[in-house]
């Protein structure tokens, strides 16, 4: 099929696993409707006819608020939250009605031309197929054996294991830039993270740690201490004045956390931690505690996980954060002159808002649009190599995505293959 460049197909599912990443510590509530484009009949694939069917699909996108992405094989992804078997069956009929000839469309209930990825039970899986496909654009998702999710008898087990391993080699980074103006960025904070696909490696391959949503909660609490005690083994020599980790409200008050803030807060590094609105309204007097203490080192708290939505109905201003993450979504491109929307983000204050999940230049100029100078997402990340590219002078020795790669690592021997090292971890 012609429909897009073998490149341009990889770097929609580099941003589809860049949105993967974002959601893996609490997938619950998403799905993806995957779409087989390429079962169709090659008359069928005409690269018009492809943007005829991806309009077909916007009552979807639109009416679950959610992500489309058009795969290297051509295959369309919707990745969002209430895909319902109606939305689906609507915009099957409408293809059948379509394409009376393709037989792929009409068979049983069209499952498999489109069929429904449930998450967390599949997000594993789908994961691996993504990063599979990076390699192999012609690669067809078809459904395997899902992961299992963890049982309650096992987390203590799960747990140990945790506490003995090493994970600083999995601790990734990546940055919040502030627009300056004249072309010009900065690198006003980095978050420092654990992907759960990561951590997956150090355990039975067949077990999905994310499938329980409150044992997974548990086990966070553990994962939290680890990443606060792997931090000191950074090989970073230039660290920017705040850092932010995403922690459970419960974390800010551990004998790990105390010992990080003694040992790694020091001098002019700065913390800022990220907690979840969902977690914040599940105890609110604990989110005010944790608050208070973290103001009293000097840090500051970040309410993550904000849609606009969420935004209007709730008066997050009264919680005092000092920032607020608010995540970019497709649709926000037709919102341009929403007063209440403008109004909440002044009220909060246009510099503590950061835009998140920014995949294309349409989320930067929203957010210009509304005031918002800080922005988090692939593209930024892509934009943020380059300018670091044009000051390395063996960058024609690496691609971009290496030394994408090497910049989010923290230590390591892949990182090590950097030879200007000053320039990777150059601030802007």
């Amino acid at each position: 099929m012609a429909a897009m460049s073998n490149q341009q197909g990889n770097m929609s599912e580099k941003y589809l696993l860049e949105t993967l990443d974002r959601i893996a510590r609490n997938p619950f509530g998403y799905d993806v409707l995957y779409v087989s484009i390429s079962k169709l009949k090659p008359k069928n694939r005409h690269p018009e006819f492809v943007k005829i069917f991806a309009r077909l699909f916007d009552s979807v996108v639109g009416s679950a608020r959610g992500q489309f992405f058009i795969l290297s094989n051509g295959d369309f992804v919707i990745l969002a939250k209430n895909i319902t078997p109606d939305v689906v069956a609507d915009a099957v009929q409408k293809l059948q009605q379509g394409l009376s000839s393709d037989p792929v469309v009409h068979d049983k209930d069209g499952s498999e031309f489109a069929r429904v990825i449930s998450f967390p039970e599949e997000f594993a899986s789908f994961y691996e197929y993504v990063e599979r496909k990076m390699q192999a654009p012609d690669l067809v998702f078809e459904p395997a054996d899902f992961k299992r999710p963890i049982e309650a008898r096992e987390v203590d087990d799960v747990t140990d294991r945790l506490d003995e391993a090493d994970i600083s080699d999995i601790v990734k980074r990546q940055s919040v830039l502030r627009v300056l103006g004249g072309g010009k960025f900065k690198v006003l904070f980095q978050e420092f993270f654990v992907a759960v696909k990561d951590l997956s490696l150090n355990f039975d391959p067949n077990l999905d740690l994310v499938a329980n949503r409150w044992l997974f909660m548990y086990l966070s609490q553990t994962l939290d201490k680890k990443v606060l005690s792997a931090m000191p083994a950074a090989e970073l020599q230039n660290w920017p004045e705040y850092i932010s980790m995403n922690l459970n409200l419960s974390s800010v008050f551990s004998r790990e956390f105390v010992d990080f803030a003694k040992n790694f807060l020091r001098g002019e590094r700065k913390l800022i931690v990220e907690v979840k609105l969902m977690d914040v309204f599940n105890n609110l007097p604990l989110y005010f505690e944790a608050k208070e203490i973290l103001h009293r080192g000097g840090n500051k708290l970040l309410i993550d996980e904000v849609d606009t939505t969420a935004l209007k109905m709730l008066n997050i201003k009264r919680l005092e954060p000092d920032l607020v993450k608010v995540f970019y979504e497709p649709l926000l491109e037709y919102d341009l002159a929403n007063e209440s929307l403008k109004k909440c983000i002044n009220d909060i204050g246009r510099e503590n808002v950061i835009l998140a999940k920014c995949a294309d230049d349409k989320a930067l100029k929203w957010g210009v649009r509304y005031g918002i100078t800080a922005f988090q997402g692939p593209f930024m990340d892509n934009l943020e190599v380059a300018l670091i590219r044009t000051k390395c002078s063996n960058g024609r020795n690496c691609s971009a995505q290496e030394c994408l790669k090497r910049r989010r690592l923290l230590l390591g021997s892949f990182r090590d293959g950097c030879v200007r090292k000053d320039i990777l971890e150059d601030l802007l």
